[in-house]
């Protein structure tokens, strides 16, 4: 539950901050007139997602045959692995750029008198978090983790509310409240996530016997933290803990966690760096 609250969470906040900033912007050009066609974007993004969700609901469920289904759910956990890593690796340093971008468009938009082009950006900024919100989803339903559907969409729902709750909070409040410490923490959490969703992979193609399990069983320690007890169910749904992980699954999970995190840090150093600042702030003047 917490991994998919954590999940629309970090995806809720990103959409709807977008959203909210290009209300803002529009307010500072006096085109508020024009909030009616964000709206319509944002609820345009929406619809699309839920029957985008649907329809991959609909395919997964097609798969009858367990050993086709276990190459589905890698294929998926992999893709969704990927995304992950992207989003909290590489983009760390895009959410000035991406807002910068969507302010020139609105300006842009609206001078020429695109209604449809308003539309259109708060539809896209929605279904792309949309998107990636269904995919990791499904991810964590289907990784063995212990993340059920009630239980993922009760945490999916409540980390909506969060991130409208926040950007609200944000928009609506005089003092300038930084969000690089949350993306940065939250982006370490999202690389656990995912290298519990990529071990998971790595459990279903033993499954599909796609993949040879060299050795069923490392170590033991389910007498000190057993993985279907509470708390271990707890560890195991958010970042795939195992208490007798057998030795490609635990391998692949060490090596992606240390690589990784190694890039997350090198990514934080650099764009905190001062040559990287005076850079930024010479591109805004």
């Amino acid at each position: 539950m917490f991994a998919s609250f954590l999940i629309t969470f970090r995806e809720g906040l990103e959409a709807f901050l977008l959203v909210g900033i290009a209300l803002s912007y529009l307010a500072r050009l006096n085109a508020s007139r024009h909030n009616k066609f964000i709206y319509l974007g944002v609820g345009a993004g929406m619809l699309l997602s839920l029957v985008i969700a649907f329809v991959f609901q609909v395919i997964i469920d097609q798969f009858s045959s367990e050993h086709y289904r276990n190459l589905l759910m890698a294929g998926i956990l992999i893709f969704a692995t990927a995304v992950l890593s992207y989003m909290a690796i590489w983009m760390q340093g895009q959410a000035k750029a991406q807002v910068g971008r969507m302010q020139d468009s609105i300006k842009e938009h609206v001078t020429s008198g695109n209604l449809f082009g308003l539309v259109f950006l708060s539809f896209l900024a929605v279904l792309r978090e949309g998107f990636e919100t269904i995919l990791f989803f499904s991810a964590l339903v289907y990784s063995g983790q212990g993340v059920t559907l009630e239980g993922g969409l009760i945490g999916g729902l409540l980390g909506l509310i969060a991130s409208v709750v926040l950007v609200w909070a944000l928009l609506k409040s005089t003092k300038k409240v930084s969000l690089t410490p949350f993306f940065r923490w939250t982006s370490l959490l999202i690389i656990i996530i995912a290298a519990g969703l990529l071990s998971s992979a790595i459990n279903m193609l033993q499954a599909a016997e796609y993949l040879p399990v060299f050795q069923t069983s490392v170590f033991d320690i389910s007498h000190i933290l057993d993985d279907r007890g509470t708390f271990g169910t707890f560890l195991r749904a958010l970042f795939g803990y195992n208490a007798s992980p057998n030795l490609l699954p635990l391998i692949v999970w060490a090596g992606y966690l240390g690589l990784f995190i190694y890039f997350w840090n090198k990514g934080y150093a650099q764009s905190s760096s001062p040559s990287s600042k005076n850079s930024s702030g010479a591109n805004q003047a």
